[in-house]
């Protein structure tokens, strides 16, 4: 490959990596031109696309330094979700995963506990998800389920709650102390700011999934939910596993500013890399590759 190839082969790896977090970007974008409208002005500026991006692959670029130093020294981290419904938790975790390896950096997001689960200790459905050495582990909802949506929707009594405070602060000490570091965020947005998102909903084809009863609910339930929230502060907020909060009204400024904080807490640094080189192709002349038959191929309509 020439110097004039090579790099036209790059930059057209660049121009596809933009096209793909253009791609992501397109996601709060298709929707009504009406409630686009109304949205922009209740919402107002944001950060210019290039501006944004910019920042992002930065950003992401740490994040990949981050994964090799978690590998490297057999870290092992837990990052906890939390916020009202359509406060942007997916958004945030889509963009620090997109560039690592989910060998290494994996989500979880657990359904509705069975009946078999709910006749466990509350906690065992979330152990088997925490990480071994060298992994990352980003949970979009956690334990805290019980502290906001079971408790405000009446599917755990007060004394099941009042357990929940006691157990919880131990928990994650114990958590702390077996070596993983624990961080917690909760995305904060404004009543105003999650009943324009839900409307984008309602109105965006491409979006209608993220909604369910559930989350209608909570608009009534907005008080309860604020409440609830607070007592979760005051009880949880300890030492060794404190909670970080992202005012998350502007989707990019949140995205980039959580980016930036959670790497801020690590000690990463440039870890050493074996170099890389390429091996030569093996030829074989007594080879000849197969036809395959036309119908195993994906038709090339685009």
């Amino acid at each position: 490959m020439g110097k004039d190839s090579g790099q036209d082969w790059l930059e057209a790896e660049l121009a596809d990596t933009l096209d793909e977090d253009y791609e992501i970007e397109l996601e709060d974008a298709v929707l009504s031109m009406k409630i686009k409208e109304i949205y922009r002005n209740a919402h107002g500026e944001t950060l210019p696309r290039p501006e944004y991006f910019r920042a992002l692959l930065q950003l992401q670029s740490e994040l990949i330094k981050l994964q090799d130093w978690v590998v490297h020294n057999r870290e092992k981290v837990v990052v906890l979700f939390e916020g009202r419904d359509s406060a942007g938790k997916g958004g945030v975790i889509k963009r620090i995963t997109q560039r690592l390896n989910p060998r290494v950096a994996r989500v979880v997001a657990l359904p509705a506990p069975t009946d078999r689960e709910k006749s466990q200790w509350y906690f065992q459905r979330y152990v088997p998800h925490l990480p071994a050495g060298g992994e990352m582990v980003f949970f979009d909802r956690s334990w805290y389920n019980r502290a906001g949506v079971e408790r405000v929707m009446g599917f755990a009594d007060e004394d099941q709650v009042e357990q929940f405070f006691t157990d919880v602060p131990e928990f994650e000490r114990m958590l702390v102390r077996s070596g993983i570091r624990l961080v917690k965020y909760w995305f904060s947005i404004t009543d105003e700011e999650q009943q324009m998102r839900f409307l984008v909903r309602i109105h965006d084809p491409l979006k209608q999934w993220k909604l369910s009863p559930m989350d209608l609910q909570s608009r009534v339930k907005w008080e309860s939910y604020t409440k609830a929230k607070e007592e979760m502060f005051a009880r949880t907020n300890i030492p060794e596993s404190p909670w970080y909060i992202v005012p998350g009204n502007d989707k990019k400024r949140a995205r980039l500013n959580c980016m930036d904080h959670l790497l801020s807490l690590f000690p990463y640094e440039d870890v050493p890399h074996e170099e890389i080189t390429l091996p030569e192709r093996v030829y074989n002349s007594d080879y000849e590759r197969s036809v395959l038959p036309p119908e195993l191929y994906v038709p090339s309509k685009y």
